[in-house]
Order: C-alpha cells, then structure tokens, then sequence
C-alpha cells in the first residue's frame, strides 16, 4: 500500500511502521493504567478494625457523654474518599468535645486499612468494622455509602445524612450536637 507524499506522488509504507505503532500505543496503554492503579499505601501502622455489632454500638452510643459523629464509608467508595479530608479536619479541630466514629462497612480489612493510612493517618478517629453492612440499616439508614449520623451525648440521634457531606453541612450539624 502507498500514501500520497508531498509532491503528490506515491510512497511506499515502510514495513516496520504499522508495528512500531503498535508498539508506541501499547507502552502507552501500559503507562497509562499504571498511573491509575496508583501506588499501594503502606498501612502496615494501621492496626486492625474492631468488628462491632448493631447491639454494640448501640451501648456505645447510649453511653456517650459527648456529642457523636458516625460516618460510615468503604475503601471501595469514590464519594467516601472525597469526604474523607473534611472528617480529619473536623475531628482536629473538634475532637475535644464531639467523637467521631468511622465505621467500616462491607470491606475488607486491608482495604480498610489502607484508607485510613491514605487519608485519616493523624485524624483522631475511632474506627470500627462492619463487614456484612448491616448496622446502618439498623440505626435507621442504608446500606449505601456515605452516610453520617450525627447524635447527641446519650444517642439520640438528631440527624442522618445521606450521601457525601459538604464541609458547611457538616459543620452546621456539629454546631446542632453540641447545642443539645
């Protein structure tokens, strides 16, 4: 087969050309998925979560003294990962006063893990573990993620949100708890 070259006549395609193109988008498709897989995050600091029942964390809600956020989120969820660097900033900045939870839900504990080291290294979370999904559905939510309840000291639960959390609503919601 030829191709037109610029003074209109005929040249003829080189043998190695199709093959080199081949090759060319090949590495290319290679650097790219490379660069989406990312770098697997160390999270061999992070210990395991604690497994929890919907009993369990019911005690504990109707045990605290301080206002309660629970946000449930996965490893696997993308929404989850962008609401993530609100909840370490806001357990920095009201930590003293409000706890915050972060429960896991139908992950694995690697997956866990690794999150936590991503995004929550230095955040003054407590987490738990929720491998079948099912307690936030019994606290009255969904099995979808990201949901954040948001409770009273004692549990009575003021407020749940549904789906990922802007930074203004969180902070009126934590201004309701603390309120109470």
């Amino acid at each position: 087969m030829s191709s037109p070259n610029c003074a209109g006549g005929a040249e003829p395609e080189r043998p190695y050309t199709r093959p080199m193109r081949y090759l060319a988008l090949t590495l290319l498709l290679v650097a790219a998925l490379s660069a989406c897989g990312g770098s697997r995050v160390d999270y061999s600091e992070v210990p395991e979560l604690p497994a929890v029942t919907a009993a369990g964390l019911d005690t504990l809600l109707a045990e605290s003294v301080a206002p309660v956020v629970l946000n449930v989120w996965a490893s696997w969820c993308i929404p989850c990962r962008s609401e993530a660097p609100l909840f370490a900033a806001a357990a920095d900045t009201y930590g003293d006063v409000v706890d915050f939870i972060g429960l896991n839900v139908r992950d694995d504990q690697a997956g866990a893990r690794s999150f936590i080291a991503e995004f929550y290294a230095d955040a003054g979370l407590n987490y738990l573990y929720d491998s079948t999904g099912d307690i936030p559905v019994a606290l009255g939510g969904s099995k979808a993620v990201p949901l954040t309840f948001f409770y009273a000291p004692g549990g009575e639960l003021v407020t749940l949100h549904s789906g990922v959390i802007d930074e203004r609503t969180l902070a009126l919601q934590i201004d309701e708890i603390l309120g109470r």
